[in-house]
């Protein structure tokens, strides 16, 4: 983690508490119409229309998901943000994935669902969290860093518990039940890559700029309101329709 000087540190904050009240307001009617890990109605229609072995349309689904899944995307942002090496990135996102991937095959294999406000407010919570480790919180505040690791592993989990809380609500047919969900669980995979393939080039050249570190603080506060607000959002249906 990288450990931003003082002399810049407040102008940075100052700087990104106007950007980030700017994102809030032009973005918070937009958010306030979406739900993390949603199906869209038209998805959600097909899924419950179709039976028997259908790879390619779940393989569709399942990376249409991950790509358009804003909450996945910025957890991930978070993950790689100072991931240097390849050798990194894919041990951290095999973690995630693992993860992911353990909770929505087994969720949706056993019937396990809970409360998608209750589990997208903690999802919100994994972006606050990789924000304020990416900003060297946990050393400033308690002296000690997370295993991150760890993190990424056990907020995967919570990621993919999400997504098979959704899933259930649509009931998909028993019949090739087990291959439908191989393969959805494959197209997430991919759009996994995609999104990330799209992150790391973009940061690839961000990284060579002489303004990265101070910009990076900025961008780091941005994505932790941002999680926050998810969270409460999240916090707000769960009082409002529960």
């Amino acid at each position: 983690m990288t450990i931003f000087s003082k002399k810049w540190a407040g102008f940075a904050q100052t700087k990104l508490f106007l950007i980030g009240c700017a994102l809030l307001i032009t973005t918070g009617l937009g958010i306030s119409n979406a739900v993390a890990h949603n199906v869209t109605p038209g998805d959600a229609g097909y899924i419950q229309e179709i039976w028997g072995v259908q790879l390619i349309p779940f393989t569709y689904l399942g990376a249409k998901h991950m790509v358009t899944g804003y909450d996945h995307i910025l957890f991930l942002f978070g993950v790689v943000f100072f991931l240097y090496r390849m050798k990194q990135v894919a041990i951290y996102v095999s973690l995630f994935a693992l993860g992911h991937s353990t909770t929505m095959l087994l969720g949706v294999w056993f019937g396990w669902g809970l409360n998608a406000y209750i589990i997208d407010a903690i999802i919100g919570l994994s972006v606050v969290y990789k924000a304020l480790d990416n900003l060297g919180a946990y050393q400033r505040w308690f002296g000690f860093q997370p295993n991150t690791k760890v993190a990424t592993l056990i907020f995967g989990l919570f990621h993919g518990t999400g997504l098979a809380t959704k899933i259930l609500d649509y009931k998909i047919a028993d019949d090739g039940l087990l291959p439908n969900l191989l393969a959805f669980n494959f197209g997430v995979e991919l759009g996994q890559v995609t999104a990330l393939a799209i992150i790391l080039i973009a940061m690839s050249y961000w990284r060579k700029t002489e303004k990265f570190y101070q910009q990076a603080y900025s961008v780091n506060v941005v994505m932790m309101s941002l999680g926050f607000m998810l969270i409460g959002y999240h916090l707000t249906g769960l009082s409002l329709f529960a």
